[in-house]
């Protein structure tokens, strides 16, 4: 449906719709920039004020960004408002713009709802110096806390006897587990960023952890007032326990790379770039490995067979008492591919985060000006014609060769790529492949009774979630 089409369309309606829009419009699009550059990417004919607005149907956002595709190229231009935004789609594009021309396409877009909030702080939103600073020190850090290390694997063995314990409670009757899901995701960051891990019934964490996913879902941003003062609070904890000689969490290590750079008035070790960072780090750490995980048991409901062999090949290389590590899964090829067709399935941030060029650019013919927004389409390379033989399917074998063995594929891109990619990427595939083998090891998922047909369809937001929330996890 259009986005007129959710609106009754009686001329007081739309007058009124018209009026807001034009507001909106002139708020949001202060300062950004219309091109009328004659070798700017085509796109489809646009209308004063409003753009291409009106034509864009945003519950099925990326299936119509990618129709444009098939008409106009794997580069072509829409028109958000005044605002020209440049779309790429397809591996081949998406991979030489993000990769080959990693400079020119590195930047953040300054989307001015977000820069009036965040103001270029932070590793998500941030810009130049300030962006790769905080992205160097939080990479280091996140490396000596853990990420991606045997410290790190410990405690996800242990998040994830809490959340077999909370499966348990449900005694196999269908339940929503996406907030506590949330919960033992985050608590994985947490326990870098704070050095602990908080309860599931903890209310504040919980609400936090709540407001982010409905935050994220609803408008791709994981901003709230409320975060803000929880994350204070957190921090003047730390700043009160500081023992440089005992760094014990990614904020410690900050707090004290702020004390020593004190002296320096600009430096970037300041309180915004703390808060953001820790904000950017918590929401981004939860909401996509969770949402994954969510589709990878909604997928397993769906294919029992499927989930059947990852099952038995768990059972046959590890048993059923012992926990999952990283180490395993060399071993385990089905189930490692089939975490791998489930992020390329679900495909969790269709759109990525929106780029924007540092310098003018030349690129497939076209030229860029510099400053301009640039949405490179992951969904268009998780799912490309050319490059996975049954893009429209959910089909394992996209990872595996013809003796079973798991095998890499370059197309495969759902944690973005170049100087923008995920920084958690490490932490995020050690989650992934523990936290589900953990759970089909432990249950069998199953359609509820009450259920005739699953179906697969993704929720609209931020990120695509699940639509169907429920899951039925009988004890094995």
């Amino acid at each position: 449906m259009s986005i007129l089409s959710v609106l009754s369309l009686d001329s007081a309606t739309l007058g009124l719709f018209a009026a807001l829009t034009i507001i909106l419009l002139v708020y949001f699009n202060t300062g950004s920039k219309s091109h009328g550059t004659l070798n700017f990417p085509p796109g489809p004919p646009a209308l004063p004020v409003i753009g291409n607005l009106h034509m864009l149907d945003l519950k099925k956002l990326r299936e119509y960004l990618m129709k444009l595709s098939e008409k106009y190229g794997t580069v072509f231009s829409i028109k958000l408002g005044f605002t020209d935004v440049v779309v790429l789609t397809g591996y081949e594009t998406v991979n030489d713009a993000l990769v080959k021309h990693a400079e020119e396409f590195g930047g953040r877009a300054h989307v001015p709802i977000f820069e009036a909030t965040v103001k270029g702080h932070g590793i998500i939103f941030g810009h130049g110096e300030s962006w790769k600073q905080m992205r160097r020190f939080t990479l280091t850090t996140m490396r000596d806390f853990g990420m991606g290390r045997k410290t790190t694997e410990d405690k996800i063995i242990e998040e994830t006897e809490f959340l077999i314990k909370m499966f348990d409670s449900y005694k196999g009757q269908p339940f929503n587990p996406t907030i506590k899901l949330n919960a033992a995701v985050a608590n994985i960051i947490c326990s870098i960023l704070f050095g602990d891990r908080f309860d599931y019934e903890d209310e504040r964490f919980v609400g936090i952890v709540k407001g982010m996913n409905e935050n994220i879902q609803l408008a791709g941003s994981p901003m709230i007032q409320e975060n803000i003062t929880y994350m204070k609070n957190l921090f003047n904890n730390h700043h009160q326990n500081l023992d440089e000689n005992d760094l014990r969490s990614f904020i410690d290590a900050f707090m004290l790379r702020q004390q020593q750079e004190s002296d320096n008035p600009n430096s970037y070790f300041n309180e915004n770039n703390l808060m953001f960072t820790a904000i950017n780090l918590f929401a981004a750490g939860m909401e996509t490995t969770s949402t994954t995980i969510r589709w990878g048991m909604l997928l397993m409901m769906k294919y029992p067979e499927i989930q059947k062999k990852v099952h038995e090949e768990i059972i046959r290389v590890i048993g059923s008492d012992r926990s999952p590590r990283t180490q395993d899964r060399k071993s385990l090829p089905y189930t490692d591919a089939v975490i791998h067709e489930i992020q390329r399935f679900g495909d969790i941030v269709p759109l990525n985060l929106s780029h924007e060029t540092t310098v003018d650019t030349n690129f497939k013919g076209f030229f860029i000006p510099k400053g301009t927004h640039v949405i490179p389409l992951l969904s268009s390379v998780l799912y490309d014609k050319t490059q996975w033989e049954k893009p429209n399917e959910f089909n394992p074998s996209h990872f595996l060769d013809a003796e079973g063995k798991f095998v890499k594929r370059d197309a495969f891109m759902p944690f973005s790529a170049g100087r923008r990619a995920c920084a958690g990427e490490a932490l995020a595939k050690m989650e992934l492949f523990m936290f589900f083998t953990t759970l089909v090891q432990k249950f069998k998922f199953q359609v509820p009774p009450d259920v005739s047909e699953l179906g697969l369809e993704s929720g609209v937001g931020g990120t695509s979630f699940p639509k169907y929330p429920y899951v039925c996890a009988v004890r094995r």
